[in-house]
């Protein structure tokens, strides 16, 4: 299942993260869930490169295992379960191997894991990584070690992250941490903390440094990139307490974007993930005035209902959320957009369920992100709400409207046929090591045989001649 603003990348799954440094120690780091996750990813191995730890693909030689975990899907605790007892059977000939729990799920599972079942020493939640030296030290000297108190300022803005795996060529930079929308299916602000911005001269400089090691494209990140509010830290929920300077030199993001495309104007900027009752238009003419910001937007809706998004407590209607689109159509008429959306939410009438298939109808999303609801401890909905909606009903509902997604993505890709595309060339095509994958600006895949001239990292010109419902099919010109 997915939850509000957390693109689950399949691909990405376990993925082990992997840079070779100095360190006498190794670190296996798995990471779960959604960008923001491996995002942090990367900000515990810069911490913990500080104390000497590399990073292995192996665990069998690790002397530190960290899970970095996700609470959105429902089987998610037990392959957490699954892969700590794989590790205990290793520290079960190595004692002195140290394993730990870190991410959304620490809270829920630190009792269970730690104290019940004794398969981890460590667990740390997402605002206590700074934590993790002195964390390690106690389990060095016998005891076991906990910290998933959440922070009003903790944002790592002066920690630069240690780019673990990828291409070279993409890197994320983080510029919110928390979230405040307290959407009723979403478990994210109680994981995750209140919502709070970094100082933009710290994002700046990162997104600097990126260009000067060969990054050309960099992603914006946050649980909700378009209410960031830079007034000289703290909440965003304070800041009608701030002082009357503090309000009026205040930083928002379509100022914030504008900064990035000016400070980095050779790098390709996008941003994610944006909130409809957040994104103002001042964001869209700021994405129509520069070049180097990417003409797409995920823009997340989770329903075509009016009265299903009260339900969830979303913050726009339908109608805004339509009003929205026709602004980005204006002002950005070449930009791309996709969405999320949950199908079977507590009490979804039939009559609901077509107004979300008719909002679709009227979007026409190049493509989207969707799933039957489930429901998950610790949200307001598990609390508040049945999830009565049966399980065939779901599935029938959620491929009708995958089936819809699908006949629109042919149809936008195929709009896109017969021109010539800027492509960021990011690596191999996954069929044929004889063909280039890219994306374009509106974030379409393309894929186009290799000259032998052009490299990984290369922008170049691809004329589209064919298309699948989720490819561009060309040759560079």
């Amino acid at each position: 299942m997915l939850t509000e603003n957390k693109i689950i990348l399949e691909e990405k799954q376990g993925e082990v993260l992997q840079r070779n440094n100095d360190g006498d120690k190794k670190l296996f780091l798995e990471s779960y869930g959604c960008q923001m996750n491996f995002s942090d990813s990367e900000i515990v191995a810069s911490i913990l490169e500080k104390e000497g730890y590399s990073t292995t693909t192996s665990f069998e030689e690790a002397d530190l295992i960290l899970l970095n975990t996700c609470s959105i899907r429902e089987k998610a605790e037990q392959t957490v379960r699954n892969r700590l007892s794989q590790f205990n059977q290793v520290k079960a000939k190595n004692p002195a191997l140290m394993i730990g729990v870190l991410g959304c799920m620490a809270e829920r599972l630190k009792d269970k894991f730690l104290e019940e079942e004794h398969l981890i020493d460590l667990v740390v939640g997402p605002d206590a990584y700074r934590d993790l030296p002195h964390l390690l030290e106690k389990i060095e000297g016998g005891k076991s070690a906990v910290n998933v108190i959440l922070s009003k300022d903790e944002t790592y803005a002066d920690l630069n992250p240690v780019r673990l795996g990828g291409n070279g060529v993409t890197a994320f930079v983080s510029i919110t941490r928390g979230c405040d929308n307290m959407c009723t299916f979403c478990v994210v602000p109680f994981t995750r903390g209140r919502e709070r911005s970094r100082d933009p001269h710290s994002i700046i400089n990162e997104c600097k440094d990126l260009q000067q090691k060969g990054y050309k494209e960099i992603t914006l990140l946050g649980q909700n990139v378009d209410s960031y509010l830079w007034y000289g830290g703290g909440l965003k929920k304070d800041f009608k307490s701030a002082s009357a300077m503090q309000q009026a030199s205040a930083i928002h993001f379509s100022q914030l974007l504008e900064m990035v495309a000016l400070a980095v104007p050779d790098i390709r900027i996008r941003f994610s993930t944006s909130n409809p009752q957040d994104m103002t238009t001042d964001v869209l003419h700021t994405m129509a005035k520069y070049d180097n910001i990417c003409k797409y937007i995920h823009l997340p809706v989770q329903s075509g209902s009016t009265s299903v998004l009260a339900r969830m407590n979303r913050k726009h209607t339908r109608e805004e959320y339509v009003e929205l689109i026709d602004n980005v159509r204006k002002i950005v008429p070449e930009c791309a957009i996709s969405h999320d959306m949950i199908t079977g939410f507590c009490d979804e009438t039939e009559e609901e369920h077509q107004e979300t298939l008719s909002l679709m109808e009227y979007v026409k999303y190049d493509f989207g992100y969707m799933f039957a609801y489930s429901d998950r401890p610790g949200t307001p909905a598990h609390k508040k709400l049945e999830d009565n909606v049966p399980e065939e009903i779901k599935k029938r509902r959620l491929q009708e409207i995958i089936q819809l997604q699908q006949k629109h993505s042919k149809e936008r890709m195929q709009a896109q046929l017969n021109k010539i595309h800027e492509v960021l060339i990011e690596g191999d095509s996954k069929k044929s090591n004889s063909d280039w994958y890219g994306r374009n600006s509106q974030n379409a895949v393309v894929v186009f045989p290799k000259t032998g001239e052009e490299k990984i990292g290369d922008l170049v010109l691809v004329f589209a001649s064919d298309c699948t419902s989720a490819t561009l099919l060309g040759n560079k010109i």
